[in-house]
């Protein structure tokens, strides 16, 4: 069944404008942190990877996948990043992505983005992060510690960023904490799944293709940057074709919100250059929505690569 991609974040109308505010706040003092730390941590060479891993996750995160019960879910990708990057640019390169899904495809409201770029973005990053790392340590840092480290992380990203979203919707009196946690909680640990598969895929890719680039932002990778880049995008791209087959079904907050009775609360946030991934002038839907992934899939790179080449040169310019 052809579908334009789901709504995948919070939207204006489930919090209120004082919890919102907070999002923001927490979320622009995280983001200027994320900076410094990254200019600490960041090699020139590493920038493209910034682009690649955002461009790929902007696609992925527009295929949603069916889970159960009517319900689909979909790529998060702050673990993903957070392996190849680091957390603090992993962080970043989140940001990219939810600052254009907002911004061009009005997908999550404008005064829920800051809980949205902690939600999903700087909260799976270190949660991903911190999973990875224990596990691997624990299972050994070879390629099955770190295929281990990958499951582990990617899903408890998952989780937590369920579980503080039941938090904020409960602060907001849209939905008990009681009623929330556990609704959230039992389906994005099933999406969860979803997201270790995908996760652990990508990592064993990389360790079989690109093996430099699993260096979690303490290497760079060496000088085949520009054909991993080629190659990055040609996939994202790929992921892009897949966007139009995406499931129907809503997705895990969307389906907490119909049990629970607040989904008539969702208001748009009124901005979008190609609201609801669509493209204009172009009549067949499927097509549309392609070409609208793809539009997306480049701007997210073009984003992250100038974010990852201000900070690594005001590095480079301290050193």
């Amino acid at each position: 069944m052809l579908f334009t991609p789901n709504a995948l974040h919070i939207p204006d109308g489930f919090l209120t404008p004082f919890v919102s505010l907070v999002g923001w706040g927490l979320a622009l003092i995280l983001l200027l942190i994320a900076v410094r730390q990254t200019r600490r941590q960041l090699a020139e060479r590493q920038v493209p990877v910034m682009g690649v891993m955002a461009a790929f996750i902007f696609a992925a995160q527009a295929v949603n996948f069916p889970v159960a019960a009517g319900t689909s879910g979909h790529l998060l990708g702050g673990a993903l990043a957070a392996i190849t990057l680091g957390p603090w640019a992993a962080a970043l390169v989140m940001t990219a992505v939810i600052v254009v899904q907002g911004l061009i495809f009005q997908d999550g409201g404008l005064l829920a983005m800051g809980w949205n770029i902690i939600n999903m973005g700087i909260l799976t990053a270190f949660t991903g992060h911190l999973g990875y790392s224990i596990v691997q340590r624990l299972a050994g840092a070879g390629r099955a510690g770190r295929l281990a480290g990958a499951v582990a992380g990617a899903w408890a990203s998952v989780e937590a960023g369920a579980i503080a979203t039941s938090i904020e919707l409960a602060a907001s009196g849209t939905a008990p904490l009681a009623l929330a946690l556990p609704a959230m909680a039992g389906v994005h640990a099933l999406i969860g799944i979803g997201e270790a598969l995908i996760t652990v895929g990508a990592v064993a890719l990389l360790q079989a293709s690109r093996p430099e680039v699993m260096g979690s932002a303490e290497t760079a990778p060496g000088q085949k940057t520009a054909s991993f880049v080629v190659l990055g995008l040609l996939m994202a791209m790929g992921v892009a074709v897949l966007s139009p087959i995406a499931s129907s079904d809503p997705d895990g907050l969307q389906a907490v919100a119909g049990t629970q009775g607040f989904a008539v609360q969702a208001q748009g946030n009124g901005l979008g250059i190609l609201p609801g991934y669509a493209f204009p002038l172009v009549q067949n839907p499927a097509v549309a929505t392609m070409l609208a992934v793809a539009g997306g899939v480049s701007i997210v790179f073009a984003i992250a690569v100038i974010l990852g080449r201000a900070a690594s040169r005001r590095a480079a310019g301290r050193s």
